[in-house]
């Protein structure tokens, strides 16, 4: 429908212009809630490539250029974590609201950071992506209906196996401490943390974590770029308050079978989900009954894609800066994520567990 759609149309810019600088654009051109106005890359001819199939007449080669440009009242992040903090505070100051893409930071005091210069603009973080799904939504709707009963587990154990070497390795940000501030962990971990706490409701209160992790497989190594240094697999117990646990694993690069499984389980029952879009998806309920043991059934099924959830990120975005709501997961949500995320690192790092002193209070909201 484009911007023509809407009287008053959020003015955006998006900040890098690679691969998921393009599914931020190609989202912006399928809203009615957004008119995207300028571009940016410090590789002018992803900026010009990007601008052209948009009809975007305004690009830049600095990310300092556009947030310079009074015609921009919002702005996606859409580059490698080391450069989403500065651009984000320079945003900020500037007077724009931000979206950035995830990891929101590489520790929680980038996040922390961010929180200080807010003010009352508009922060909103891509972790959510998945919960906006429909099917994100109805589990969501069931778990606070209490069907499960009181929670006991929350788990997540998501396996990609080693595919044969690339002709092309992937960037070296992806598996660089320094770049991205981890591996596989903020890469996916972000997302199943965001809608495994999204679909509980934010209710959860972690509280210890033990954690491993583990680098590349030697057998593997020339898949990735050769300064590779952070972690493709990592495990994770994370002890909340209420008596829950939450359980996790990630790994790609795996010497193992592929698995896919996202739960949340209860003395009442239990929802075995598929957190990403796909064709045919289910979610499948487990009824505890007393007479008749666990009774299996499917709660829902239908079909989902990328396209939904890249331009529902966008319009609720949008919709929070017009309405002055909060977005989907907003700065104080991410800080615990973030917070849970560097507890993992921290434990794998030292094989001590570790407490989570300051929980993110994630009923804060931006007013």
């Amino acid at each position: 429908m484009g911007a023509q759609g809407r009287a008053n149309p959020v003015r955006l810019g998006i900040i890098g212009c690679g691969k998921i600088g393009t599914v931020h654009a190609h989202a912006a051109a399928a809203s009615d809630q957004i008119e995207l106005v300028a571009v940016a890359d410090v590789q002018r001819e992803l900026a010009e490539k990007t601008a052209a199939v948009h009809t975007v007449e305004t690009i830049y080669s600095d990310g300092a250029d556009l947030l310079a440009d009074a015609r921009v009242e919002a702005v996606v992040l859409a580059l490698p974590a080391c450069f989403r903090i500065e651009l984000g505070m320079q945003a900020l100051h500037a007077g724009k609201h931000l979206l950035t893409e995830k990891p929101v930071a590489r520790n929680a005091d980038e996040v922390r950071r961010l929180m200080s210069v807010r003010g009352n603009r508009v922060v909103a973080c891509c972790s959510s992506r998945f919960q906006f799904l429909e099917s994100a939504r109805l589990a969501s709707d069931w778990i606070g209906q209490g069907k499960l009963g009181a929670l006991r587990l929350i788990r997540c154990r998501a396996i990609v196996p080693a595919r044969s070497a690339p002709e092309t390795l992937p960037p070296a940000w992806r598996l660089s401490r320094e770049l991205n501030g981890g591996g596989i962990l903020v890469n996916w971990g972000c997302y199943d943390l965001d809608y495994l706490l999204g679909i509980t409701g934010w209710r959860l209160r972690p509280q210890t974590v033990l954690a491993q992790s583990w680098r590349i497989p030697s057998a593997f190594a020339k898949t990735v770029a050769p300064e590779s240094d952070a972690e493709t697999h990592i495990t994770g117990l994370i002890r909340c308050a209420d008596g829950i646990a939450l359980t996790y694993e990630r790994g790609e690069y795996t010497a193992a079978q592929a698995e896919a499984s996202w739960e949340v389980i209860g003395e009442a029952g239990s929802l075995r989900l598929w957190m990403t879009p796909a064709q045919g998806k289910k979610i499948l309920y487990f009824e505890g009954n007393s007479e008749k043991g666990t009774i299996p059934q499917i709660l829902w099924e239908g079909n989902e894609d990328y396209n939904e959830v890249n331009r529902a990120i966008l319009d609720d975005f949008a919709v929070a800066i017009r309405t002055g709501r909060s977005p989907k997961t907003t700065l104080e949500r991410s800080l615990l994520v973030q917070q849970i995320t560097d507890a993992l690192y921290r434990s794998a790092q030292t094989a001590q567990a570790v407490e989570i002193v300051e929980c993110a209070s994630f009923e804060q909201r931006r007013v």
